[in-house]
């Protein structure tokens, strides 16, 4: 199972080529200069080349330490397309086909104490976002410095250290998300440092950007009357990720914490507990979040039909659990069933919203996938999905109703090896 969690110090684990002496190697030098080839031609355009050729050969390590050096590291594009029947209570809304993840990963080292992971996605935003300068594209751009066996530091955009399964592992392998991960605004820029007193052991201290508290655009609708975006737009992560019973078992949980407004912070605490050994993959993640203004929008958005117009809530709770069982019946066989469990709720009356309980949303997942190729991350799968979404008294109120949907799905999804 290809998984996100850290990415830079494990990468030793991984089947990867080193390249040695890359300049003698004329098959993997034209691989790198095909994919340098646009920063190459964009250097060219804006100035003339005044180095020497020999010059041209060294690395920027290399002509700062005058040594030279090896380089290892290995690159997967990872790939998730499907075909899907829709529906809503049963009448069908269309049938279509889309591509659900299309990444490219990059990442090894370039030192034997510091490392290097970039990912990017084809399949989201490119429209630059003020926060960081970068596209929300750009996943993970990330430089890893691991000066000891115990102390490794993160520095770049990455993703946020919460806790569950379903949060962490890569997004390719997620045929559908929970209303609570799907709304989640996970890549943001900062620094991470990990502790780890045990091989099996780790505490991560992570200090990022907040996007949620830099962007008024970024509430339902708009932030609400009296309220001004903090000045200190960062959020904390205190995470724990260790693993016991022979590293079948592995727990991950969380606390986090940003001020949105004065007297309004965002606060998140997540626990994933998931077992892996043998043929069996299970998991169980809690997560819950207490937004002071409500960034996920999944009770603002059902004000949105109001004659008088949406309101952004205040005081809102979300909590999620999801479980998840898979098997792998055959060499070439998986199946996993999956469930969610959610609630949204307003913790103190505000605006339109009354104190309460709003919405219960449960949906179920089956899965078969089949793998042709033996030892390839190859696989072809049928999905089944069932949502139903409950609104309370207080939904109602604000013009929300019940409603069922449903999906079928078959696809493929393919982890290429490159390099």
């Amino acid at each position: 199972m290809y998984r996100v969690c850290n990415p830079f110090f494990s990468w030793k684990k991984e089947k990867k080529l080193y390249l040695c002496n890359i300049t003698n190697d004329s098959y993997m030098k034209n691989i790198l200069l095909i994919l340098c080839a646009p920063f190459l031609s964009l250097a060219a355009n804006s100035q003339a080349l005044t180095e020497t050729d020999s010059d041209e050969t060294k690395t920027v390590l290399e002509r700062v330490t005058g040594k030279e050096q090896s380089l290892s590291g290995h690159m997967n594009l990872l790939l998730n397309s499907m075909g899907s029947a829709l529906f809503t209570d049963g009448e069908l809304d269309c049938a279509r086909f889309s591509i659900n993840g299309v990444r490219m990963v990059i990442h090894g080292n370039f030192h034997e104490k510091f490392s290097y992971y970039f990912r990017q996605s084809y399949t989201r935003n490119f429209a630059p976002m003020e926060t960081d300068n970068v596209s929300m594209a750009l996943e993970q751009m990330i430089l890893g410095w691991k000066p000891n066996s115990t102390i490794a530091l993160e520095i770049g955009k990455q993703c946020m250290q919460l806790g569950g399964y379903e949060y962490w592992v890569a997004a390719n392998r997620v045929r559908f998300y929970s209303d609570f991960n799907s709304t989640m605004t996970s890549y943001q820029t900062g620094v991470n440092m990990a502790i780890s007193p045990h091989p099996n052991h780790t505490v991560n201290l992570q200090f990022l950007n907040n996007r949620a508290s830099m962007e008024e655009d970024y509430y339902p609708f708009g932030l609400p009357e009296g309220k001004e975006l903090t000045k200190a737009p960062f959020i904390g992560v205190l995470n724990y990720d260790g693993y016991l019973i022979d590293r079948a078992l592995n727990l991950r949980y969380a606390v986090a914490a940003a001020p949105l407004t004065k007297g309004r912070p965002q606060v998140f605490v997540t626990a994933g507990n998931t077992w892996e050994k043998g043929p069996v993959l299970a998991y169980l993640d809690i997560m819950y979040a207490y937004e002071g203004i409500d960034t996920k929008g999944l009770i603002s958005n059902l004000s949105a039909n109001r004659p008088e117009g949406g309101v952004t809530a205040q005081y809102a709770s979300y909590l999620s659990t999801i479980a998840n069982f898979d098997y792998r019946i055959h060499a070439h066989w998986n199946l996993y069933l999956k469930g969610a469990y959610e609630t949204t709720r307003v913790l103190r009356s505000n605006a339109c919203y009354q104190k309460g309980l709003y919405t219960r949303t449960w949906s179920a997942q089956a899965c078969a996938e089949y793998f042709p190729i033996k030892g390839e991350d190859f696989r072809v799968f049928l999905h089944l999905l069932y949502k139903r979404s409950g609104a309370t008294h207080h939904a109602r109120a604000l013009g929300a109703t019940d409603h069922d949907s449903q999906r079928i799905s078959i696809g493929m999804e393919y982890k290429i090896p490159v390099f």
